[in-house]
């Protein structure tokens, strides 16, 4: 099974990481072959940042979690173990919305 777009999946962080909630934000739809699925961690600790996506109450995860938009990273879909679900597409734009403000685009 192939991560997509807006999924979350618990994910092998590897080395000191551990396995963790994270969403995908790579276009499955991108018409090129990768190895590495794109993604943006999600956690419990909400420190204020305008990075920090508030996801509020998902039946799949702890209450008030938040996708850390600078702790986006890359890594190969065999560490992508379980699907959990799929994000609003409300909570994708704001995710995407972090994005933009932090990588300028």
């Amino acid at each position: 099974m192939i991560p997509k777009l807006g999924e979350v999946w618990m994910v092998d962080m590897g080395m000191m990481g551990k396995i963790r909630p994270t969403v995908v934000v790579l276009d499955d739809q991108f018409p090129v072959e990768r190895s590495l699925i794109v993604h943006v961690p999600i956690t419990s600790q909400n420190r204020g940042s305008c990075l920090e996506v508030s996801l509020g109450h998902l039946r799949f995860l702890s209450p008030e979690s938040v996708a850390n938009v600078q702790g986006i990273g890359s890594l190969p879909k065999a560490r992508f173990e379980r699907k959990l679900g799929v994000l609003p597409e409300a909570d994708m734009e704001r995710i995407r919305a972090a994005m933009r403000q932090a990588f300028r685009l």
